[in-house]
């Protein structure tokens, strides 16, 4: 699973936070645009998309910090999963499949996002988006949790959001659900997409597990 708008229902706040974060910057943006660019890209290539520049790292983690803080200020009392996650990933987990996480973002989004589900079975696996790996459209966040769960690439399905997602999905030689959370099907669409959902109660009501396993 990816986290951001595939998990939680967070892009809104996202959005609200890149506009909050950007005024206190001087900056002006279409944050349409800027999601459009950024989104599954790791925080650090964020910045240097907003400012058009080569961020050293200290300034990247400086700026990363302010502009998740905001999110997590804004998020916090209108936290929500995406309708039927918990359910869905309980039931995988009971099936006995591995569940991993591939997300872009930092070990402070990763732990307010878990702090704020209380899933009653963790993921066997996280990979987060500050441990120095390429952020999507590349695959190598997906394929390092394939890896830490032990499970081929081909035997894994991901569960996405966003077009760089779907694509780092695809390059991973990975299958694909997209999440139209915040992306029409149409958005989200390719070769290795095997279903198109607006949340996980349809996956449940559809018994997708058991028509995989």
């Amino acid at each position: 699973f990816d986290m951001d708008g595939t998990m939680i229902h967070s892009m809104p706040w996202h959005a609200k936070s890149w506009l909050v974060f950007t005024r206190n910057h001087g900056l002006q943006i279409d944050v349409s645009d800027l999601l459009a660019r950024t989104s599954g890209r790791t925080g650090a290539e964020c910045m240097e998309v907003l400012f058009g520049r080569p961020i050293s790292k200290e300034e990247s983690w400086e700026l990363i910090h302010h502009k998740e803080h905001i999110y997590r200020d804004l998020f916090s009392p209108n936290f929500a999963e995406v309708a039927g996650f918990k359910a869905f990933c309980a039931q995988a987990i009971n099936r006995g499949l591995k569940v991993g996480v591939g997300t872009a973002g930092d070990k402070h989004n990763i732990a307010f996002a878990f702090s704020h589900l209380k899933m009653d079975t963790a993921p066997h696996a996280v990979v987060g988006g500050d441990e120095g790996l390429p952020g999507k459209p590349e695959p190598a966040i997906f394929l390092e949790a394939a890896r830490r769960i032990g499970v081929a690439p081909e035997a894994c399905i991901v569960f996405e959001d966003a077009p760089f997602g779907i694509e780092a999905a695809r390059r991973a030689g990975m299958r694909a659900v997209a999440v139209c959370s915040s992306h029409t099907a149409e958005q989200l669409a390719g070769p290795h997409v095997i279903a198109s959902i607006r949340d996980y109660h349809e996956l449940l009501a559809n018994h997708f597990l058991e028509t995989l396993h």
